[in-house]
């Protein structure tokens, strides 16, 4: 998030964050804001509003990930997961929308993952939030389109980031599963400390944001294009071996 907004800033956008904390970028204007509280989102947007007089370009990013098997993994923790990662999209979304239609023109870019197609296991619900921002993000471009709005999906893959150390991870039942929770997450956090830098994926998603014309979905870095293009046309039952020989062993 933060090296998408520098990326904007760089090409030229006036960019507000909207996070809980601050964490100061130069010539980023931080609004205090919890996505999960319709309220807050809708005074942080209205203060945009105020000053600028028009939202141009949405770019939803907030999101953190969980671990752990389903059979272990409560309904209240799986609601957290959603609650930031596909909710959080929704609320800021609907705030923005009117002024956009309004000014009948705008960009509203959803941060997805492959794992919305690659589905992980014991990484069950991240995987169903991305996947539920994708088919969010496909029907809403189409109900908002006449109005000048378009709106595209960009999964990240792997990316070396603060969000693999802040992953919200549980083992338990990792004895009745055979050590499989451990082995597959520890797995998942080797690859993504030898992702991309996090200021290419910025570069990226900031250049999508601003393209006249996206693709309603799209990955960032050849490797991961190939892989959700796979996913999207192979059979699902090779797709669910390929996965499960890589995170489920």
């Amino acid at each position: 998030g933060r090296c998408t907004a520098q990326a904007l800033r760089d090409m030229g956008c006036k960019v507000y964050d909207f996070s809980r904390r601050d964490i100061p970028i130069d010539n980023v204007t931080h609004i205090k804001t919890d996505i999960t509280k319709e309220d807050n989102v809708s005074l942080s947007v209205k203060e945009v509003i105020d000053r600028e007089g028009r939202i141009d370009i949405l770019v939803n990013c907030a999101g953190f990930g969980i671990s752990g098997a389903v059979e272990f993994t409560t309904t209240q923790e799986a609601k957290s997961q959603f609650e930031v990662n596909f909710f959080g999209a929704v609320t800021v979304t609907r705030a923005v929308l009117p002024y956009m239609r309004e000014q009948h023109s705008g960009r509203i870019v959803n941060i997805s993952s492959v794992a919305a197609v690659a589905h992980i296991p014991f990484q069950t619900y991240y995987s169903a939030s991305k996947a539920a921002i994708e088919s969010y993000t496909s029907c809403l471009d189409n109900e908002v389109k006449m109005y000048g709005i378009r709106v595209t999906a960009v999964e990240p893959g792997d990316i070396c980031t603060e969000f693999t150390g802040a992953r919200q991870k549980s083992f338990e039942g990792d004895d009745v599963y055979g050590g499989r929770i451990s082995r597959s997450v520890a797995g998942m956090e080797k690859d993504e400390e030898k992702g991309m830098s996090p200021e290419i994926a910025g570069r990226y998603i900031a250049k999508v944001a601003l393209k006249k014309s996206v693709k309603p979905v799209s990955a960032i870095g050849a490797s991961y294009k190939i892989l959700s293009v796979m996913c999207k046309t192979f059979p699902c039952k090779f797709r669910n071996f390929v996965v499960g020989m890589l995170y489920a062993k």
